[in-house]
């Protein structure tokens, strides 16, 4: 007994070939099917890489807040204030919103600080904020420490430096305890950081927002507030963040709905928002993704159809002498699942291959394309199993054929 029925498989070629055209037609139709399902996964995966690549810097259930100008006249007063700031209003979040996890402020150095290291200068962002920063930026620290409320309380001079900064200005030696010059005043760095933001983010300097308040400002100056509200859900912090910016309409003076007069930019909002938008991508790529795979199906269907009426005769002759309409249901079925999985096989390679060659894009908008290759391998089994049971029909009609009858079609 041969493991391979060589016979069955010249037959099943050569039955194929008799229209070699439509065969080929039929089987693109099936392979673009699966080629068109993996090319969309890997587009709609590239697209949340870069959507998740956006969001990976920062705690995603924070709300930001700027300062702006009001664009609305509210109750006498004109519109064109400019709303500020100060360590009041950071006091003010700290005590009334329990709810908040993490709270920080920014005040902003004016440009690139000049950076001196013994022999070494380089110009650096310079960031001066809270403790809280840490989380809400969700800084990584390499060596040492982040700052903390000691050194703020007592306005100590001390730096935290991104990993490329210690590269690029101290070296190989340890960064830790050495002093640096920021604009003309030494610091002291206690810590290293990575951040998962990149190398502009790794070329920051954290120094504490008081000491930066009172050698460079009026000592109360903040140009930013942060937050992160921790477990909040979605809904959650969008309360937060009205009852955040009614508290400050009424502490600054302003219309509510002035939405120019402190700028709030909510990123579970925006994450959800992305999210959901994602999820509908997902589904419409599964609804177009199986309509082609039906017109495949069809197709092979329709060409079984066309197989049995092509061979008839030859049907009536294998009946005549002595072929059970098993066997000639077999032998249909066969034919339409040979075709259906080399044709779909090959789509699922093709589609493989180019999600393969674009696996490296780091595009703004398209960043590491994959696949779920399980589910691309499922899909091309369910095709298989429907193309077999597209040739089922076909296969029925022809195991009824009458032998009589069939012999003496043309």
């Amino acid at each position: 007994m041969t493991i391979i029925d060589y016979d069955k498989w010249q037959e099943i070629y050569t039955s194929l070939m008799r229209h070699p055209m439509r065969t080929v037609l039929t089987a693109f139709g099936v392979a673009w099917g699966i080629f068109t399902l993996v090319l969309m996964f890997g587009a709609i995966n590239g697209l949340i890489g870069s959507f998740e690549h956006d969001f990976r810097d920062d705690a995603v259930n924070s709300i930001w807040i700027w300062r702006g100008t009001t664009s609305k006249v509210f109750n006498g007063l004109n519109k064109g204030r400019e709303i500020k700031f100060d360590n009041s209003d950071y006091e003010f979040l700290k005590e009334e919103f329990s709810e908040i996890e993490e709270l920080s402020g920014r005040f902003y150095l004016a440009g690139n600080q000049l950076v001196k290291y013994d022999k070494e200068a380089m110009s650096f962002d310079v960031r001066s904020v809270h403790p809280g920063h840490k989380l809400i930026e969700n800084t990584i620290m390499q060596k040492g420490r982040f700052l903390n409320d000691n050194d703020l309380s007592a306005f100590r001079k001390v730096a935290v430096i991104g990993n490329l900064v210690k590269d690029d200005l101290i070296g190989e030696k340890e960064a830790i305890g050495e002093e640096i010059n920021i604009g003309g005043i030494i610091y002291k760095i206690v810590g290293v950081f990575t951040d998962s933001g990149g190398e502009n983010e790794m070329r920051k300097i954290y120094i504490p927002i008081t000491t930066a308040q009172k050698v460079y400002a009026d000592g109360k100056t903040i140009h930013q507030l942060m937050v992160a509200g921790g477990d909040l859900s979605v809904e959650e912090m969008g309360v937060l963040e009205n009852k955040i910016r009614s508290s400050f309409a009424q502490r600054k003076g302003f219309d509510p709905t002035d939405n120019r007069a402190i700028r709030m930019n909510n990123r579970a909002e925006n994450y959800q928002e992305f999210a959901s938008l994602f999820s509908a991508f997902t589904i419409l790529t599964w609804i177009i993704g199986i309509l082609s795979i039906i017109a495949g199906v069809i197709s092979i269907s329709n060409i079984m159809l066309v197989t049995v009426k092509d061979r008839t005769k030859e049907i009536g002759i294998r009946k005549a002498i002595g072929a059970t309409p098993r066997s000639i249901v077999m032998m249909i079925l066969q034919e339409a699942v040979v075709l259906t999985a080399i044709a779909g096989y090959i789509g699922m390679l093709l589609g493989l291959f180019i999600i393969y060659m674009a696996s490296d894009a780091e595009l703004d908008f398209f960043r590491h394309p994959t696949v779920p290759v399980n589910i691309i391998i499922g899909a091309t089994i369910v095709l298989v199993i429907a193309g077999g049971l597209a040739g089922l029909l076909p296969a029925i009609k022809a195991a009824r054929i009458n032998p009589v009858v069939a012999m003496k079609s043309e």
